[in-house]
């Protein structure tokens, strides 16, 4: 009954703005959402982060899934510490707090020291799933309780409750795409897209080889359990964000999902809290075929429709500033009882 009331008291508030009634559109939506997500009628966005989970998979370095080398995981990485790469400037342009986690990436990072960078790398990388699981069970619930610790350290250290999560790992988009396939029980063709720009001829090895990887696994016997797909099939920063998404829906913050890859981290968090999509908001439809295909599975409407796929959380740091702008009419924009407007015929 309490949830009724507010959601109440949030239309009626929302409706009784010096506007006519669906005016703002979508603002209106996202910010019966926020309020519903804070439970409160005046809800706030606080200090805002991204969080960029990084990992490198083994089945890269065989290039059949990937036109760029493994390597370039790490280099980004650094790209990201540096203040260089385009989830950098979106942070920087909205005041957005910028996390970067080594979940898992082929490099030792022993000589970076940076405030914003987490180091808690599992391995160097998971195994190549062609021929055997990414990782062991315990490594992959070892890996979402990483995500969950981090997400709960935010909260407390800073008090952010609204956080978009991202990521960053060559090959990563075959793993999201088999984990689509799985757990919405597609063929492997219907979810795999061209990834960091794979040519066609890249692209039909690159079904070729997930399709061989999801028999090998026998993947449609777990489509309902996200611990079994990770370690088959995973990658460390899925794992972590999947846990990431546990622990903000724990926390009631805002979860601003972005693309392709956090969204097919999103279906694992799905499979072990049914309503976890309740507290999120779509950012975006990335550019990457299959996409769409999730959202509709989830029945979602993202924000924004750019044509991006590039993940770092990117989208995510667009469509923040969009949430701050719902909850800002919300608890900013006059009533027609205050400001004395007729608004009736």
């Amino acid at each position: 009954m309490e949830q009724l009331v507010l959601q109440e008291q949030l239309r009626y508030l929302i409706d009784n703005k010096t506007k006519p009634i669906g005016a703002l559109g979508r603002l209106e939506e996202i910010a019966f959402t926020a309020g519903v997500i804070q439970g409160t009628t005046r809800p706030a966005i606080v200090n805002p982060h991204i969080v960029v989970f990084a990992g490198d998979h083994g089945i890269a370095a065989t290039g059949l899934v990937n036109p760029y080398p493994q390597e370039v995981t790490a280099q980004m990485v650094l790209n990201f510490i540096r203040g260089g790469a385009a989830i950098n400037v979106f942070c920087r342009q909205y005041n957005i707090e910028l996390i970067i986690v080594d979940a898992g990436v082929n490099h030792h990072f022993d000589s970076v020291s940076h405030d914003r960078f987490i180091k808690s790398k599992m391995a160097p990388g998971t195994n190549n799933y062609m021929s055997a699981p990414a990782m062991t069970v315990d490594f992959a619930e070892a890996a979402i309780n990483r995500g969950k610790q981090i997400v709960s350290n935010i909260a407390k250290e800073t008090g952010c409750n609204c956080i978009g999560l991202g990521e960053m790992g060559i090959g990563n988009t075959s793993s999201a795409a088999l984990i689509m396939s799985a757990v919405m029980q597609l063929p492997p063709e219907a979810c795999v897209g061209r990834g960091t720009g794979t040519d066609d001829r890249q692209l039909q090895i690159k079904i070729n080889t997930l399709r061989t990887v999801s028999a090998f696994h026998e993947l449609e016997k777990c489509h309902d359990n996200a611990i079994q797909l990770l370690s088959k099939i995973g990658g460390f920063e899925i794992a972590m964000l999947a846990g990431a998404y546990l622990q903000a829906a724990n926390e009631h913050m805002v979860i601003v999902v972005d693309g392709f890859i956090s969204t097919a981290a999103l279906l694992l968090a799905r499979l072990l809290n049914p309503d976890i999509a309740k507290q999120c908001i779509f950012a975006h439809t990335s550019g990457e075929k299959g996409h769409q295909l999730m959202l509709d599975y989830l029945d979602v409407k993202p924000l924004l429709n750019l044509e991006m796929r590039l993940g770092e959380g990117s989208g995510a740091a667009l469509a923040i500033p969009l949430i701050q702008s719902a909850v800002n009419f919300l608890n900013e924009m006059s009533s027609f009882e205050h400001a004395g407007v007729t608004n009736k015929v």
